[in-house]
């Protein structure tokens, strides 16, 4: 039997995917107030967080910049806080790992501008947000944020 020998061909191949979540926050009266969006798409739209692709090359605190001050017009009150929490799954040939963070803004001085993504917004205290989730993911990374706020 002839030996047999690997190829680029028969190695199976992934797409890796690194994308965002960031947990946008205001603290009004002392209490941290979170930014909730729904998404456009879908019959049962859900409430969830803001998040998008890091894209090539692209540093994460850039995209995190780009998804909440340029996107939807939010100023920086500080740097962003790595949640410490990556997930990773496979999905066929697409390998995502998404990066969640939290991000504190003195809040909107007008509406928000939304792209085509979002269909509404709001503002929600931690236990009206955290009932909001449907990913059980999201809930564990706002309860972490929400203790990391209240501990400082």
């Amino acid at each position: 039997m002839a030996p047999r020998y690997w190829t680029y061909a028969s190695i199976p191949m992934t797409e890796l995917h690194h994308r965002i979540k960031v947990f946008v926050y205001r603290l009004q009266h002392g209490k941290p107030h979170y930014l909730l969006l729904r998404k456009a798409l879908g019959l049962n739209p859900t409430w969830g967080v803001l998040d998008g692709e890091i894209g090539f090359h692209e540093q994460i605190e850039t995209a995190i910049h780009r998804e909440v001050c340029d996107d939807i017009g939010l100023p920086a009150e500080r740097g962003p806080i790595d949640l410490a929490m990556p997930k990773r799954w496979v999905i066929g040939e697409e390998e995502v790992i998404e990066w969640p963070y939290g991000f504190q803004t003195p809040g909107p001085r007008k509406e928000l501008v939304l792209d085509q993504r979002w269909s509404d917004y709001c503002w929600a205290e931690f236990g009206d947000a955290y009932a909001r989730f449907q990913l059980e993911l999201d809930r564990a990374a706002i309860t972490r944020l929400h203790t990391i706020i209240l501990a400082a």
